[in-house]
């Protein structure tokens, strides 16, 4: 049987050591966060699934990558990226090009279309967590924010607007 952790009153709150109790807020925080995702995507639902997003996403983080940087970004076989970006390149929201200075590599990027459906799911998913934020006491947003970024820290995500090194032009983006 599963513990859960039961939060009535300060005194029962759970002390940062506790990792079950910090794992537990951070699953039900997660349901939340999937709900929204899945809200904010609705509206696009008929053009990309879910796992095409993440591509688009993943893609919108650098002006061009390789498959195989891709594949290795999604945590999917070469066979498997190369599957949705074909999907995703007869839709109009990926370019493909041969890499000039490696005829043997494929080079990917968003197109206009493609950007745009990262914009607005973004912008809807933000929207909607803005909305949740302001229902919060300002002491509680401060403690969030200190939390969320330890752990997408400890979890080595890159902060939004962080800069990524490419791999082609082996430089800071």
């Amino acid at each position: 049987m599963a513990e859960h952790a039961v939060w009535s009153s300060p005194a029962t709150e759970p002390s940062g050591e506790d990792v079950n109790a910090v794992t537990t807020a951070v699953l039900t925080a997660s349901r939340l966060l999937v709900a929204i995702s899945a809200r904010s995507l609705a509206a696009v639902e008929e053009r990309v699934t879910l796992p095409q997003f993440r591509m688009l996403v993943v893609l919108a983080s650098r002006p061009r990558m390789k498959l195989v940087t891709l594949a290795e970004q999604l945590a999917v076989n070469p066979s498997t990226a190369m599957r949705m970006v074909e999907r995703l390149v007869a839709a109009g929201l990926v370019d493909r090009r041969v890499n000039p200075e490696s005829r043997r590599e494929i080079l990917l990027r968003l197109t206009d279309a493609g950007a745009q459906i990262v914009d607005e799911v973004t912008a809807r998913r933000r929207e909607e967590i803005a909305a949740i934020v302001a229902a919060m006491a300002p002491g509680q947003r401060a403690g969030l924010i200190a939390a969320l970024q330890a752990f997408t820290e400890a979890g080595g995500e890159p902060a939004l607007g962080e800069p990524v090194y490419d791999t082609l032009t082996l430089g800071w983006q």
